[in-house]
């Protein structure tokens, strides 16, 4: 059998993971994967450790979706504190790094007072000194940058906290990402691999192309007693050949919450890959990596979110993907970290960073990178950007999570890129408090009423409205809202006909068509053909 071709299962989930915890992007860049494993992981396991049936009554909750619980039973608590203990010897460097961030804002807090910051230098904890530019603001408040490429350099860029567990799935359901850990189980597999392995490109092309098990396994470096488990993973039948367009239109494919599909004869791009992989029977209708061309041209990201990007899509897709294409920041700022540099340091070197309002050419088309605003609960995010693609005279305008905070600011835009054929918006309304992302990152308390102000809300009806205004589109889409089942364990939402996000997108498509304007709210999948010079479906 291992000199045999076979092919990796349609169903077989390649699950990236830090410390046992589901891996996103904050999980990569040191500094935020410092703030994260003290101020979310260790807090949650030690709240589970010390109440157990707390957390297990919480996760039934549907009001407590979301929030900071264990999906694990009560008898598995000695699971737990081992994970617990492990992070505390493994991840000493953070967690005093950690601790140091802290130090330093007390520090800045005490004694930036507009004078002259040289001597404050001295007092710097020692897990910063040569990591950091201490500043003021233009108002006198005083501040810090991180040197980040210098921290991945450090022992704060731990390669060896990552691994990837591989198990058959029959289902969509999963433990919320950022309050689980991933303890063992008798069907998964957990190999201690970092994300840039050449092995994980194999084993990713093994669905399309077979290769013989001694090799995928000396690679992988599989051991005797991994065996039996990794060979359930494989089969001899080949998948349904992959159907290219090779048609004249451009083809748009939804492939739920916030990832869509742009393809013509000549050229593939791929928006906020978040895509059920797994190839069983589901009541959803949905399109899967099977539909994927062989290569991808360009992989577009908005923004730096978990529901933007998913390493569990993006890693199996490496091999495909010849350029992402990211917003640019080099701020240092420790809630803003640079994505090209985590992207580079997981194994993608085929990385575009692009300023506000920069294009990029090729072929007959054309991507302008725009503003972003909105979504990011008032931080000062930079890492963030929306996304005008025209193909020939037609253009798509992906505009994420925005919220029209500025009418002004979006005039200004359509008087440099004019009206657009196609609008995609996000209007997950509601949002998210602050603190339920970014509060690892704070080291001072919000008000309750300070930090559910500032939530994590894209457009409702009337701002919605407001961008339709602005851009004209014939077409205007709701997307980004999180409803498939393979993005809850993501997002946590689960709507009924009530939320307010349904509601409030229902008014958007319901005033649209009104105004004779094709609009939906997308779910599943959905297919579209597109005339290059026309502005009709077809």
């Amino acid at each position: 059998m291992s000199d045999k071709q076979l092919y990796l299962k349609p169903n077989v989930v390649i699950e990236p993971l830090v410390d046992r915890w589901y891996a996103w992007s904050h999980l990569i860049s040191p500094a935020t994967a410092a703030m994260n494993i003290t101020g979310r992981h260790m807090n949650i396991m030690e709240s589970f450790v010390m109440a157990p049936a707390i957390h297990v009554e919480a996760v039934l909750n549907p009001k407590m979706r979301g929030g900071p619980f264990m999906d694990i039973p009560e008898k598995r608590v000695n699971e737990v504190k081992a994970i617990q203990q492990q992070t505390l010897d493994k991840q000493q460097p953070l967690i005093q790094f950690s601790k140091a961030i802290k130090e330093l804002d007390r520090l800045l807090a005490m004694e930036g007072k507009g004078f002259g910051m040289e001597a404050l230098y001295e007092k710097v904890p020692e897990e910063l000194k040569g990591y950091i530019e201490l500043y003021y603001d233009r108002h006198n408040n005083p501040g810090f940058r991180f040197f980040e490429p210098l921290l991945y350099e450090s022992k704060y860029y731990n390669k060896s906290m990552q691994s990837i567990a591989l198990w058959v799935t029959d289902n969509d359901h999963r433990p919320f990402a950022l309050s689980t850990p991933r303890l063992d189980e008798p069907n998964v597999l957990h190999l201690e691999i970092p994300f840039d392995h050449p092995g994980i490109d194999e084993l990713a092309r093994m669905k399309r192309n077979p290769k013989s098990l001694k090799d995928i396994k000396d690679l992988l470096g599989i051991t005797p007693e991994q065996e039996p488990l990794f060979e359930t993973l494989f089969t001899d039948t080949p998948p349904p050949p992959y159907q290219r367009y090779t048609g004249d239109k451009i083809r748009m494919r939804y492939f739920g919450h916030a990832c869509i599909l742009i393809e013509t004869k000549d050229i593939s791009i791929l928006v906020d890959p978040l895509i059920s992989y797994y190839g069983y029977d589901s009541e959803v209708t949905h399109y899967s990596d099977v539909h994927l061309p062989d290569k991808i041209d360009y992989v577009l990201i908005t923004h730096n979110h978990q529901d933007h990007i998913l390493f569990e899509t993006l890693l199996p897709l490496r091999h495909k993907i010849r350029n992402i294409i990211v917003p640019h920041t080099n701020s240092g700022k420790l809630e803003d970290p640079d994505l090209k540099l985590m992207f580079n340091h997981i194994g993608f070197n085929n990385i575009v960073s692009m300023e506000e309002m920069e294009t990029l050419r090729f072929s007959d088309s054309v991507i302008t990178s725009l503003p972003f605003t909105g979504e990011h609960s008032d931080m000062n995010i930079l890492t963030k950007a929306c996304y005008l693609v025209r193909i020939g005279d037609f253009k798509l305008l992906f505009l994420a999570d925005s919220r029209i905070v500025e009418p002004a600011l979006y005039k200004h835009i359509q008087k440099s890129i004019g009206n657009v054929d196609v609008m995609f918006l996000g209007m997950e309304c509601d949002g998210a408090p602050l603190s339920w992302l970014y509060g690892p990152l704070l080291t001072k308390k919000l008000s309750r009423e300070q930090d559910n102000s500032r939530r994590l809300s894209g457009s409702d009806c009337d701002k919605g409205m407001s961008l339709i205004n602005i851009f004209h589109p014939k077409e205007a889409y709701v997307y980004a809202m999180g409803q498939e089942p393979w993005v809850e364990f993501i997002s946590s939402i689960k709507y009924t006909d009530e939320s307010n996000p349904i509601v409030q997108s229902n008014r958007l498509v319901a005033e649209c068509h009104q105004k004779d304007i094709i609009a939906e709210r997308l779910f599943g999948e959905k297919e579209l053909l597109y005339e290059k010079e026309a502005s009709v479906a077809v």
